[in-house]
């Protein structure tokens, strides 16, 4: 057939090498042999498992969610046990699941996991919305009937997305929650997917259908940040500050990067036992290149940079974990939220999300492999102390970083003060 190699030939004797030398059969042997004795890390291919499992998803397709979930023990150290019934959670994305991904569905009861708010809402019950702290656990997942009027792709996605107006068929009514709905909506979160999913026990993969453990999906932020490496550095002079380095770097998933701005040789002062003034900085596409004046987020990255030029030196950690970790898409869907009455915090509550959904081993991470285990930090925000802090650096000060109201995000600040506990005096 043209185009196609064919058979390749077999050897008996030495094969060559790639210049044409012969190999001797002992050589041969020991590059199997070191071959054979390359085991895969097990935590790139649990990343692995959850990155085909994300794709799926997202595509449309259901997935198997099955395996070990954590507990806990009575003396309170985790445990691991084994789901009920031994079954797996079959599980597609409510936003995005296809009429042909529903029909893996055919012949069971599958229910609707949402988030206590988004589900309250659809209730039509009251809901208290403020919380005791910002980063919170959202409470577990809520388990609602579904029916085949409701088992349709465009009234499920009305279902997920609280900006969507649509009069329902019917409205749903409780139902027990499923083993590993927490494992779902986990999932969903990490492919910045609505946490919305339809969801029922299942013992067997069905044909054609991805499998992924719970245990991967549940462990993946810090293996995620675990795994993290250099992969490239090179000097960017920047306008705020000209002595600048942009070092990248990657987990072993593959996935996206998160960036470090170095401004002059903050490595140098804090081999000395210095503190470098540090900022860990979310990325915001709206305020950061655009110019959004719904946030402050703009002002403080270049603020922050302008800074550290004045001083002599400084680090900015640039993390992949935009609109507080809930993607740029439900961002935006927050920002629709927030036209219609609902403050930052409410928002992402009602896109059911919890308030803040970072993680800080990343730049806890990043600082370790820089050499940087003590900073000052360049923050309003206590809860990045506290989380650098739990995450082994040492905060040897925190440093107010506050502008002005431009008048359009003042009601964003005051949020900010007054339910987050940011402390701009």
């Amino acid at each position: 057939m043209s185009g196609l190699a064919g058979p390749r030939p077999t050897h008996s004797g030495p094969t060559q090498d790639s210049a044409g030398e012969p190999r001797g059969a002992g050589e041969a042997q020991a590059s199997g042999r070191q071959r054979k004795a390359e085991v895969p890390d097990p935590r790139v291919m649990a990343m692995r498992r959850v990155h085909r499992a994300l794709g799926e998803l997202r595509r449309g397709t259901p997935v198997l969610i099955r395996g070990l979930v954590p507990g806990a023990s009575p003396a309170g150290t985790a445990v691991c046990t084994e789901t009920s019934l031994g079954q797996g959670l079959l599980v597609a994305a409510a936003e995005t699941v296809s009429a042909r991904g529903l029909a893996e569905f055919t012949g069971t009861e599958p229910v609707l996991l949402l988030s206590p708010v988004r589900a309250a809402a659809l209730l039509s019950r009251p809901v208290e919305l403020q919380p005791a702290a910002p980063r919170e656990a959202e409470a577990a997942p809520v388990a609602l009937r579904t029916s085949p009027a409701l088992l349709l792709p465009e009234v499920l996605r009305s279902l997920a997305d609280p900006t969507l107006e649509t009069l329902l068929p019917e409205r749903p009514q409780p139902a027990p929650v499923p083993p590993l709905a927490a494992a779902a909506v986990a999932l969903a979160k990490l492919g910045r997917l609505l946490p919305a999913l339809v969801a029922t026990p299942l013992g067997a993969l069905p044909p054609g259908l991805t499998e992924v453990p719970a245990a991967d999906i549940l462990s993946y932020p810090g293996t995620a940040a675990a795994t993290l490496t250099r992969v490239a550095e090179a000097s960017v002079p920047l306008e705020d500050a000209p002595e600048a380095r942009v070092v990248a770097f990657r987990a072993a998933d593959g996935g996206i990067e998160h960036l470090a701005i170095l401004v002059g040789q903050p490595e140098a002062l804090a081999a000395t036992g210095g503190a470098p003034l540090t900022r860990v900085h979310s990325e915001c596409f709206t305020g950061d290149l655009l110019g959004s004046l719904r946030c402050d987020c703009g002002p403080q990255l270049r603020g922050a940079l302008a800074r550290m030029a004045a001083e002599g030196g400084g680090v900015l950690l640039y993390l992949a974990q935009e609109g507080r970790g809930i993607g740029l898409v439900n961002k935006l869907r927050a920002y629709a939220l927030q036209d219609r009455g609902l403050d930052t915090l409410d928002a992402n509550r009602a896109l059911g999300y919890g308030a803040d959904e970072r993680s800080f081993l990343v730049a806890a991470e990043m600082l370790r492999a820089l050499g940087i285990p003590r900073v000052r930090l360049l923050t309003n925000n206590p809860e990045k102390v506290a989380g650098l802090a739990a995450c082994g650096i040492e905060v040897a000060a925190r440093v107010r970083h506050a502008f002005v109201a431009n008048g359009v995000n003042d009601g964003y600040l005051d949020t900010k003060a007054r339910r987050f506990g940011h402390l701009f005096g």
